[in-house]
């Protein structure tokens, strides 16, 4: 009979598998036709190492199954905007005509998402990697989000800058705002507190429960 260890690993691998198919399945139809072709392949080209990456170390370090979801969760939603645009991303359109906003805040959103979804795993990271304990273990995922995001806005700019000289910032989704990548990054730094927030929340929950247990 196979040992309950053994089969925890099978779920575990059949979880990742189901999240890998339905990723890879909504990439797939969102590739076709996307709004914007050029800022598609772009917006893919991070997307792309990223998964590589997890792939080609998957045998050497695998997270766990709650952040492959949460990195899966992020990756479905970024494809969405990639397809659409994020400044033409329907949702946000739709948010935009209900409360009346002067812009579509889709962009807005996935950042946060990008620091409320990521914060975990990063801390994952460094908690096995760089063995991080204690208040380590609250700020250091939030400086890694904030890190990446920042980079990310960098990189963002320069490429722009090469593929639409003299118009990134309308290329790029500010909508007119000069302070875009300002918001972007500050959303992320708030999710990613948001996400560590209720980490630490259910922590000390479940310790709680233990000791009324014990």
């Amino acid at each position: 009979m196979r040992s309950n260890a053994g089969r925890a690993i099978s779920r575990g691998k059949t979880f990742r598998a189901i999240l890998l198919a339905v990723y890879a399945t909504l990439w797939t139809v969102l590739a076709i036709a996307p709004r914007d072709r050029t800022a598609w392949l772009l917006e893919n080209l991070l997307v792309v190492l990223f998964a590589g990456l997890l792939i080609f170390t998957y045998r050497r370090f695998a997270f766990s199954n709650q952040s492959y979801l949460l990195i899966t969760a992020f990756l479905c939603l970024h494809a969405f905007g990639a397809h659409y645009t994020y400044t033409h991303t329907p949702a946000g359109e739709w948010l935009k005509e209900w409360l009346q906003l002067s812009r579509n805040h889709f962009d807005r959103i996935i950042h946060f998402g990008f620091g409320l979804l990521m914060a975990y795993p990063a801390r994952e990271l460094l908690l096995r990697l760089a063995r991080i304990e204690h208040a380590a273990a609250f700020w250091l995922p939030v400086a890694a989000v904030l890190a990446a995001s920042t980079l990310f806005e960098v990189t963002e700019a320069v490429v722009a800058q090469i593929v639409s000289p003299g118009s990134g910032p309308q290329w790029l989704g500010g909508q007119g705002d000069v302070w875009d990548a300002q918001w972007d990054m500050t959303l992320a730094f708030t999710g990613a507190m948001a996400a560590m927030l209720l980490w630490s929340l259910g922590f000390m929950t479940s310790r709680q429960r233990r000791d009324r247990r014990n």
